[in-house]
């Protein structure tokens, strides 16, 4: 299965607040102009800080026509590498 974790925190907060190293970081202010990227995905996993920002993600996600499993897994402490 093709799945990606993206956490959309600022660069700021990827950089100085942690990160789970099986993600990548793609602003929620920059998300618009990646969806097209990220629809080859079968699966998508989305974190922030508390599950806000990954809604509203989803939510673009959804709206762009991705129809494909999306979960927001809320703070991206919550990610899992080893089952990523």
């Amino acid at each position: 299965m093709n799945k990606i974790i993206v956490d959309v925190r600022s660069i700021e907060e990827w950089e100085y607040d942690g990160h789970a190293p099986c993600s990548i970081n793609i602003p929620l202010d920059r998300f618009p102009e990646k969806v097209e990227e990220l629809k080859k995905y079968d699966s998508i996993v989305l974190v922030c800080r508390s599950g806000g920002r990954a809604g509203v993600a989803q939510s673009l996600l959804r709206n762009a026509g991705y129809a494909n499993p999306i979960e927001n897994l809320g703070p991206w402490q919550n990610v899992n590498c080893a089952v990523a």
